[in-house]
Parts: C-alpha cells; sequence; structure tokens
C-alpha cells in the first residue's frame, strides 16, 4: 500500500461514489458497499474498485475472520479540502481570490447567516496574517 495520498484525486464517477459510502459507513465490507451504490455493478467488480482504491492509497483493509472491511484513509474532511485545493489549482492557479468568488457567486442564494460569518471570520483572519 502506497505511503503517501495522491496529491490529485482523480476518482472515476464509481470510485468517489464508493468513496461517498465508505465516508458514510466509516467502515464497510464489499457487500455492504455494494448495498449502498446506485445502479450497483457485480460483486468482484467493487471488489475490484475498492482493491484498486486501496493500492491508489484511499482505503485500508481489515481482516476480521474470513471478512475484509475496508476504510478511508483520511477523514472526508481532508479529502474534501484536498479535491478543493485540486480544483483550485487546475482552474485557478493564480488567483484563490477568484476562486472563492466564483463559489460564492455560485452558492450565494444558499449561505446563512452562520456561513457568512465563518467567512467573515476566515477573511479577517487572512487579512491579520498577511499583515
Amino acid at each position: 500500500m502506497p505511503s503517501k495520498k495522491p496529491a490529485n484525486r482523480g476518482l472515476a464517477t464509481r470510485e468517489q461514489q464508493i468513496m461517498d459510502v465508505l465516508f458514510k459507513l466509516g467502515k464497510a465490507s464489499v457487500a455492504e458497499v455494494r448495498e449502498k451504490l446506485p445502479n450497483p455493478p457485480s460483486y468482484s467488480s467493487v471488489r475490484t474498485m475498492i482493491g484498486q482504491l486501496e493500492r491508489k492509497g484511499f482505503v485500508r483493509r481489515d481482516r476480521s475472520g474470513v471478512k475484509h472491511y475496508y476504510s478511508p484513509i483520511e477523514s472526508k474532511r481532508s479529502a474534501s479540502r484536498s479535491a478543493l485545493r485540486s480544483v483550485m489549482e487546475t482552474f485557478f492557479p493564480q488567483s484563490p481570490g477568484d476562486a472563492l468568488a466564483a463559489l460564492i457567486d455560485d452558492s450565494a442564494k444558499k449561505l446563512s447567516e452562520e456561513d457568512l460569518d465563518r467567512l467573515e471570520q476566515a477573511i479577517s483572519k487572512a487579512r491579520k496574517q498577511g499583515k
């Protein structure tokens, strides 16, 4: 198993669906993952994809008796930050501010007062660190 997680998540759609299931369940067997997938492929296909995720360094395997259980190596929060960082580096390499503005522009209607307060705090903190 690789010791270092890939910088770019680069997961196929089905791999991301499997990771989403593992994040939700925390730990699951191949059958449990398959049960939660939309339009699930065969058991052996899910087992193969989970094996690929293990080789890529996204999941770890724990053996309990004859059953194997899989769990994410990193937290969902860490994984989401890594994915967001990758998107920012790809589409907004010179301007993280433009990336943040694009996110806010597209979802401004959905932001709660708490969200806006958190954003204001983050901006204030960034200003203080920049001085």
